[in-house]
């Protein structure tokens, strides 16, 4: 099952009241490859329940081009679903500062999960500080692994 940023707000709530320790990551996750891996299993050890975002096919053809993404949201849900206890499928319009407060909001994470390339790091810091978490950088990213050299080498 995947949620949505509405219906993950109780799931939250009701694991903030055992007093787990939330950690949220977002990500494409397009073609699940061994950098997403070890991502998502260093973002799990940061806490007791990984709760992923999945970003929207949209998003990954406005941010990678065309022929992206290689595989549906859904399917790299799935994929995702198999490192993370909650996957909650991301909207089209995930793209500004209203839509990461509706997150942030809606999970109230411990942990914010990123990787060390992570795109607007500040802007994240700032989320996390109004929220009460804390953004943890959970993996230095290696340039020599990415679904655009996978793609690139296929051709």
């Amino acid at each position: 099952m995947f949620y949505t940023i509405d219906t993950i707000k109780s799931i939250s709530h009701s694991l903030h009241s055992r007093s787990r320790r939330l950690v949220l990551a977002t990500g494409f996750f397009d073609l699940l490859h061994i950098e997403h891996i070890n991502f998502l299993k260093k973002a799990a050890r940061a806490g007791d329940t990984l709760i992923v975002g999945v970003e929207s096919d949209a998003r990954a053809k406005a941010q990678k081009g065309e022929g992206r993404p290689i595989e549906i949201q859904v399917v790299r849900a799935q994929k995702v679903r198999e490192y993370a206890q909650y996957v909650i499928l991301l909207p089209d319009d995930f793209d500004n500062q209203a839509a990461y407060n509706s997150l942030l909001s809606s999970v109230r994470p411990h942990y914010y999960a990123v990787s060390s390339h992570t795109s607007f790091l500040d802007n994240k810091r700032l989320l996390c500080k109004k929220y009460g978490c804390e953004l943890v950088v959970v993996h230095t990213w290696n340039p020599s692994v990415s679904t655009t050299q996978i793609v690139s080498s296929k051709v």
